[in-house]
């Protein structure tokens, strides 16, 4: 069954200090085109999570991120006691100010602060490895309900060209007689006299040149192996993409040797139908 590139896919973590976020968003494009947000002190992760977020993703846009929000823990910064003092120290020196007003300017001076970085903790980051799985559930859970939506749609269109190409084939004998009669008429009015065997066998060939039948051949299988690859076990929207392809040059080689203004009107639209397809299937994982 086919998928969408089309996701999103999120997990919330209530851990004892921390609520965490996962979220996945994905759209379509060409390749893989994966961007990461996540915290500082979970970076040396984050080449497992490209590796993984690749091997499930496989196509698309996707951007994945890690939101932390302190639920009241540990402040990571500190008073650096040592330095706090020795600048009110410096400033009794050139300033008559109290102990109150001398710890409110030396607070306000570099290194005054000491921000202690915060370690990877193993157990946590077992917790976030089992929510970016959910996360990556859900998102493929949307991408198969994307592409439940596209199949249909595909099927439809395809069933439309196939009816489309049954009016062609009923009309194709009621144009060559047409093409016949026109050229006959045209060879009437110049008022000469022809040879009606040559004129037969120029007619022939002209109408051979005409002829679409190996045209309506192919259209036909590769409607059809458009339809066998909708029913596939995987997703594969690039071979579905270089079939459009071929059923478009099928459909434009009838519609330039049509000769029939009718059947110019159905080839248009087995094109408008084509056109949606295409359009669809550039979200098609």
């Amino acid at each position: 069954m086919i998928q969408s590139m089309t996701g999103y896919g999120k997990t919330v973590l209530q851990l004892s200090q921390k609520k965490i976020t996962i979220e996945l968003k994905s759209l379509n494009s060409k390749n893989l085109d994966l961007n990461v947000r996540i915290p500082g002190y979970y970076r040396e992760k984050e080449l497992g999570i490209r590796k993984a977020l690749a091997k499930e993703l496989m196509r698309g846009k996707v951007d994945f991120s890690i939101y932390v929000e302190d639920n009241g823990g540990e402040v990571s910064s500190k008073v650096n006691e040592k330095v706090v003092k020795e600048y009110m120290n410096q400033l009794k020196n050139i300033s008559e100010a109290d102990e109150l007003d001398l710890l409110k300017m030396a607070i306000r001076l570099p290194d005054s602060l000491k921000t202690e970085r915060e370690e990877l903790n193993e157990e946590e980051w077992n917790e976030i490895e089992k929510g970016i799985s959910g996360a990556v559930k859900n998102i493929q859970k949307y991408r198969n309900d994307e592409g439940e939506a596209l199949f249909a749609d595909f099927v439809m269109r395809i069933k439309n060209i196939e009816a489309l190409l049954e009016k062609v084939i009923e009309m194709d004998p009621e144009r060559v007689n047409q093409v016949k009669d026109k050229l006959k008429k045209s060879i009437d009015d110049l008022q000469i006299n022809v040879d009606e065997n040559r004129f037969e066998q120029e007619l022939i060939y002209y109408i051979e040149k005409l002829d679409i039948t190996e045209e309506k051949v192919r259209l036909k299988n590769h409607l059809s192996y458009f339809e066998k690859e909708l029913h596939s076990n995987h997703s594969n929207g690039k071979k579905l993409g270089f079939i459009t392809q071929e059923l478009g040059r099928e459909i434009n080689t009838i519609g330039s040797k049509s000769n029939y203004a009718p059947m110019q009107k159905l080839v248009v639209q087995m094109k408008d139908e084509l056109e949606k397809i295409k359009e669809q299937n550039l979200n098609v994982l």
